[in-house]
């Protein structure tokens, strides 16, 4: 089967539709389809909301997990790093992307503010940290429960 087609066809969808740029994913486990979805940030009003996102809080729902382990991810494009972050907390063990980050580019995404921020650590907005205690006390709490 040709997973990226699907991908592809879900971009697709969402250009079609008007609910966000070009960007669609789909998620694979032992051969079979868990998890599509396609870019919805103009849609849903939610700039969280890209291809690779909705496909795995798609296999997510679809499957009762919270962990895509031994999962594919494939998308029409190298993930940004939100999305990139998303695939390693799902613990997804491979991504197959169609398009490069400067194809992206081209067609107008700023991907590149992203990388060059991480890869820095200097982030366009001011980071405090503040309240600690009181934020120890829940992570404390956390820790005494079994899940």
């Amino acid at each position: 089967m040709n997973y990226m087609k699907i991908a592809v066809n879900e971009a697709r969808e969402g250009i079609e539709k008007g609910e966000g740029g070009p960007f669609g994913a789909v998620v694979v486990r032992d051969g079979k389809v868990i998890g599509r979805g396609h870019n919805r940030v103009l849609a849903d009003c939610d700039p969280t909301m890209h291809g690779e996102v909705a496909a795995i809080r798609d296999a997510c729902k679809a499957e009762g997990v919270h962990s895509l382990k031994g999962a594919v991810l494939y998308t029409t494009a190298y993930p940004c790093p939100m999305c990139m972050c998303a695939a390693m907390w799902a613990n997804i063990d491979k991504i197959v992307y169609g398009c490069t980050a400067e194809d992206t580019a081209e067609i107008g995404f700023r991907d590149e503010d992203f990388y060059s921020a991480f890869g820095s650590g200097e982030f366009p907005c001011t980071l405090v940290c503040e309240g600690r205690e009181e934020c120890l006390e829940v992570f404390g709490e956390y820790r005494g429960r079994i899940y």
